[in-house]
């Protein structure tokens, strides 16, 4: 790829009086590969935002967490992260395994940083990196196509309070999910799950509106 722009981002820089700027910016500041900066930056954060494309060209944009060096930068065009237990819908991977294209935001809200990586993902289920992660199910490597830093301008300030208890750790056994024990989605989870639930108790949705509340889903 040799540039992030197509006609219709060069008509709107044209309009906007852009043009020199973006130009500028395509050529100095975008870059092709995963320097000692992008990586450190990389591999310090706990979360990232993944964005993938349907089949029918329809985006779709999510959350991934885990713990922090949730992405390991394999080398300077390559990266991977772990897949954990979802809710079993797919949709990230689904697009990753049917059309492979992702976006990848990685931000600081602390002190307000964000990089950009886009590239091609494949799912692998039997990555050696998987060891690495508790609990992952399988590893996704990204071919890093292009990097960019953003400017962290209208990036608002927020403090880490904890990290989520969900995050599997070597030795410990994860929480289950609380939306797995609402008494309306026993019939369709794992037989694992439910043996859990039949632990710890079902919930019926206003038990678990309260739980969302308090902040302990």
């Amino acid at each position: 790829m040799d540039s992030l722009y197509g006609d219709a981002h060069r008509a709107l820089q044209d309009d906007f009086g852009t043009t020199k700027l973006a130009e500028f910016l395509d050529k100095h500041h975008v870059h092709r590969a995963i320097d000692e900066q992008d990586r450190a930056f990389i591999e310090s954060r706990d979360m990232f935002f993944l964005s993938t494309v349907d089949e029918g060209g329809n985006p779709t944009v999510s959350y991934k967490g885990g713990p922090t060096g949730v992405v390991t930068v394999v080398g300077d065009k390559e990266l991977a992260f772990p897949g954990y237990d979802g809710n079993g819908m797919f949709l990230s991977m689904g697009n990753i395994a049917g059309q492979g294209k992702v976006g990848m935001l990685f931000i600081d809200f602390e002190t307000p940083h964000r990089l950009r990586v886009q590239g091609t993902a494949q799912i692998l289920r039997d990555d050696p990196l998987k060891d690495s992660y508790p609990e992952a199910q399988y590893i996704v490597r990204v071919a890093v196509e292009t990097v960019w830093v953003n400017c962290p301008r209208y990036i608002h300030r927020y403090t880490k309070v904890d990290q989520s208890r969900y995050v599997p750790k070597a030795g410990a056994e994860t929480p289950l999910a609380q939306w797995k024990r609402l008494d309306f989605v026993q019939p369709v989870i794992a037989d694992k799950d439910r043996a859990r639930v039949a632990e710890e108790g079902e919930l019926d949705l206003g038990a678990y509106g309260e739980l969302i509340a308090r902040g302990q889903g």
